[in-house]
């Protein structure tokens, strides 16, 4: 095959790492990865596979005794005994070590794994619920892959079937440590890829039959109303489908509607002048029909009688054929202005040859392909088993439009980093069948914010389009602005994209990677991680009648936690019910977070990196985060072409040793509180600092203005603030600074900062704030809600008299408040 087509593989593992005997082969690629070859033959694969790219893992520590019945192997993780026979249930066995079960941490070889799972295949007409795949972490320690019936790859680029009857399994040993287990399991299968930087903006999919004008409409409309989308996704309308029945459905093309598009490049064209990409929707099982404007040069170099028109079929299994479907009917679209491929349904499991799936052929090959200008590579598929995460984006399916369907996702997202498939991309609003709910568009969108990809998507219905001008005023708000804050994170979604890369850690992450050894952790499966400074707890169920208001249990591990959109600060260590209204969902920053945003949300904005930045930080610990940035668009970033600014918050609150605090100005190596520094040193102060780029800075703007935003201080601490940029420190008429009450964050205003500068924020650190402003958060708790006047006033009596705090709960639950209702009080009572 074509150059392009060929991995750079390191299949080979060392030698020293290999424990091999007459049938069977030990390779302890570290001290949890294990995996377990038998052949009966004795010939065992050192090339790669489907699923492994690199077995090339350093020399490992481990310890090998050979008994009178056989042999044991120990390392730090783990305990194997094998007798040295066919692989069977009382010959091989691999103990956990660590106390993690008194029963369960024990694998026997053939015994059902009991794993946190993986993902799935697709959500394909899921209502709710479907059933996961395995992946590579469990509670109980361990988990299995096995790898003996996937393609071997070839040098050439082509691959071929395993031999039949051999067993070759991967064993992932790693305890409770989740974040190592999946770095390992990256590093045996290949790291993600990063995404070009337009895929992190919001996608616009409808089926439905567009024309270049209506569609060029749309956009403006979207336009007009600031709704800002960077990837066009054009389903399967685009190319004929009215065809003559002799050839079939329809259902696979590959020519221009000219009817609705008479003018491709133009139409593409146009798309690009605005900053938005374009990806076609293709369904490649009916192969290329006569029909078709490249079925006669695809017959031709094939062999197929054309004059006859038959048809040329679908044959994934075929190197041939392969390198003909890309060259006769996907390189030309390319040429027009086609970004990447939807590669949608119908190629089902099978094909000529046994155990080669279509999908995992048309994912692999087709992600190699786009590539191949020197551009950075994307294809958009569903998942193909475990190895999948090396051709992002994945399309989750065609889900009904249900309450069921939406509660399912955030989990379903989530888990799927416990196989390293991390870029998702569901049918944001559900696809077909189900019902309209306004609110549940508004709470889906919200959620597909905090998603891997945020995409807008719809079937055929012309009741059933995601336009948020259809619906209720309230709804098209929060759609709206839902929209608009994805584009506003994408700096920091971009350094996440990076992480993803670099450093072995989906977007999205259970919580328990970071809490193992917490059971609440496992009790909050539609909470996760969303990057390294959020949490996020979507809100998948209905308002509450006359409460109106929405409610999700979260757990908030050990400090301070921010809700970013309510500005409630909460103490952590323990779970509770938050109730919202339909304007937000619990998306909580960590004490310590930085949050890089920008205010430049348009498509062509989305693409490029900002000349502005607003960023977020949140007081009461020490932080740090690196702003990401590269050239957005080609593999550089693989050579580390790439420019960093690191940013760091500094700040005088409990506990924090070293260099935690700033006195004067300057590093402080101190222990202790605020008001401890303050009488041993008569000041105390929070500095935040942005240090100067690092690294290629001619991909990033010269200047950059900056909007800072500072939560959890005081109203002086305006007053008190200095600020300094490279070594000036700057007075009062050179920035703006001002306060947020509702936030309690001082925000300080900075324009054409040289970003080969540092910036600099003082902060006093006595000026923190300590309270929720609770009674006018209960006011407006109470204002809105549909319940009788009496009792309203009842409990704000109560809430405004009673001055011993720790009563008022019991007191509430003696006046016989509502559940729900008592619920949101308490929320807002014991958020400190």
């Amino acid at each position: 095959m074509k150059d392009i087509y060929r991995v750079a593989m390191r299949p080979l593992a060392l030698p020293e790492n290999q424990i091999t005997g007459k049938h069977y082969r030990i390779t302890m690629l570290t001290e949890g990865l294990i995996r377990l070859e038998y052949s009966e033959d004795g010939i065992f694969e050192d090339r790669g596979t489907q699923m492994v790219f690199y077995r090339d893992f350093p020399k490992t520590d481990y310890r090998l005794i050979k008994t009178g019945d056989g042999i044991e192997i120990h390392t730090s993780r783990i305990q194997l005994i094998y007798n040295e026979k066919e692989f069977s249930p009382n010959g091989l066995s691999i103990q956990v070590k660590g106390n993690l079960s008194a029963y369960h941490s024990i694998w026997r070889y053939g015994e059902e794994i009991h794993d946190l799972k993986g993902t799935a295949r697709t959500l394909d007409e899921a209502d709710g619920a479907v059933k996961l795949e395995q992946g590579i972490l469990s509670y109980f320690g361990y988990s299995m892959i096995d790898d003996s019936h996937s393609q071997v790859l070839l040098e050439d680029g082509w691959v071929e079937p395993r031999k039949k009857g051999i067993c070759d399994l991967y064993f992932f040993g790693y305890g409770h440590d989740y974040k190592e287990a999946l770095k390992d399991f990256y590093y045996l299968c290949g790291n993600p890829p990063m995404l070009p930087r337009y895929a992190l903006g919001n996608w616009w999919s409808r089926f439905y039959a567009y024309t270049e004008e209506s569609y060029l409409d749309l956009m403006d409309r979207f336009e007009e109303e600031q709704l800002p989308f960077s990837v066009a996704v054009i389903d399967t309308d685009w190319h004929l489908m009215d065809i003559d029945p002799k050839y079939g459905s329809g259902w696979t093309g590959y020519t221009w509607n000219r009817e609705l598009f008479p003018d491709p490049a133009r139409f593409l064209g146009k798309l690009h002048e605005r900053g938005i990409r374009t990806t076609l929707n293709i369904h490649p099982a009916e192969g290329v029909k006569p029909h078709e404007e490249m079925y006669e040069e695809m017959a031709k170099s094939l062999g197929v009688d054309y004059t006859n028109e038959d048809p040329v079929n679908f044959d994934p299994a075929s190197q041939e054929y392969m390198e003909r479907y890309f060259e006769c009917l996907h390189h030309p679209r390319e040429e027009e202005g086609v970004d990447f491929w939807w590669i949608d349904w119908q190629q089902g499991n099978s094909s000529k040859v046994e155990g080669l799936d279509p999908l995992w052929i048309l994912n692999h090959y087709h992600f190699l392909d786009n590539k191949r200008s020197g551009k950075r590579p994307m294809t958009f598929s569903r998942y193909a088993g475990p190895g999948s995460h090396r051709y992002p984006v994945g399309f989750s399916g065609d889900s009904i439009i249900t309450w069921k369907s939406l509660d399912f996702q955030p989990y379903f997202t989530a888990n799927a980093s416990n196989i390293g498939y991390g870029w998702w991309s569901h049918d944001i609003g559900g696809h077909m069948m189900g019902y309209k709910d306004d609110e549940m568009t508004a709470r889906w969108t919200q959620f597909g914010a905090y998603s891997p990809i945020l995409r807008l998507h719809s079937s055929k219905s012309e009741f059933n389009g995601k336009e948020p001008w259809r619906f209720k005023q309230e709804v098209r708000k929060v759609m709206g602005e839902a929209l608009r804050e994805r584009h506003r994170m994408i700096p920091y979604l971009y350094s996440m994209n990076y992480r993803s890369y670099k450093e072995a850690l989906p977007l999205i992450c259970p919580m328990y990677y970071e809490h193992p050894n917490e059971k609440e952790a496992y009790q909050v499966p539609g909470q996760y991680y969303f990057g390294s400074e959020l949490i996020v707890a979507p809100i998948t169920s209905p308002r509450v009648p006359k409460l109106n208001m929405a409610s999700v249990t979260v757990w908030l591990p050990e400090g301070r936690w921010y809700d970013i959109y309510t500005g409630m600060m909460y103490a952590g260590g323990r779970s509770l019910v938050m109730y919202r209204d339909l304007n937000s969902i619990p998306v909580l920053a960590k004490a310590g977070g930085i949050l890089p945003f920008t205010k430049e949300i348009s498509p062509k904005e989305a693409g490029e990196n900002p000349h502005s930045l607003w960023i977020r930080v949140f007081a009461g610990a020490c932080g740090s985060f690196t702003l990401y940035e590269d050239d957005n668009e080609t593999c550089g970033y693989e050579d580390g072409i790439c420019a960093k600014t690191v940013m760091t918050y500094a700040h005088p609150s409990g506990g924090f040793t070293g260099t935690d605090f700033i006195h004067d100005g300057a590093i402080a190596g101190h222990g202790g509180d605020c008001e401890q520094m303050e009488e041993e040193n008569g000041s105390c102060q929070a500095v935040f600092a942005v240090e100067p780029v690092k690294g290629e800075n001619q991909l990033i703007p010269e200047t950059r203005s900056y909007q800072l935003e500072f939560t959890g201080f005081l109203p002086d601490a305006v007053k008190q603030l200095t600020v300094r940029t490279g070594e000036k420190t700057l007075s009062r008429d050179e920035f703006t600074a001002y306060y947020s009450r509702k936030k309690q964050a001082v925000i300080v205003e900075l324009e054409e900062v040289k970003t080969a500068e540092g910036i600099q924020v003082f902060l006093p650190g006595h000026q923190k704030a300590e309270n929720n402003h609770v009674m006018d958060r209960a006011f407006a708790l109470l204002d809105q809600a549909e319940i009788e006047f009496c009792q309203k006033d009842k409990i704000y009596n109560l809430l405004q008299h009673e001055s011993r705090g720790f009563l008022l709960p019991a007191q509430l639950c003696a006046m016989e408040v509502e559940g729900n209702l008592y619920e949101a009080l308490l929320e807002l009572l014991t958020g400190l």
